[in-house]
């Protein structure tokens, strides 16, 4: 529920819901049909990384300034699993 000091209007909040969800579908079907290993492990960080900004639109959305930091701590699980995962290919390819 929008409140009046926002200044974001409404629709701009709406149209941003609508091109992340289509996004994250788009990811989904990349998940689903990833011809490879790798493939599959990017659109999920895709989908992690959508979902970061499902919760600030919603923050937005809100005005509740606590879902940022829920934000914040999905972003560094995002990072540190993207990291763990290059250092496994760089092993698996390099080594």
């Amino acid at each position: 529920m929008m409140t009046d000091h926002a200044f974001i209007p409404e629709w701009v909040v709406l149209t941003a819901l609508i091109m992340l969800s289509s996004a994250m579908l788009l990811s989904l079907y990349r998940l689903a049909k990833g011809p490879s290993l790798p493939d599959r492990i990017v659109a999920l960080d895709l989908i992690a990384s959508l979902s970061i900004g499902f919760t600030i639109v919603f923050a937005i959305y809100t005005g509740q300034v606590r879902y940022l930091d829920i934000a914040v701590i999905v972003a560094l699980i995002i990072f540190i699993g993207t990291v763990a995962y290059a250092t496994y290919l760089k092993k698996k390819y390099y080594d």
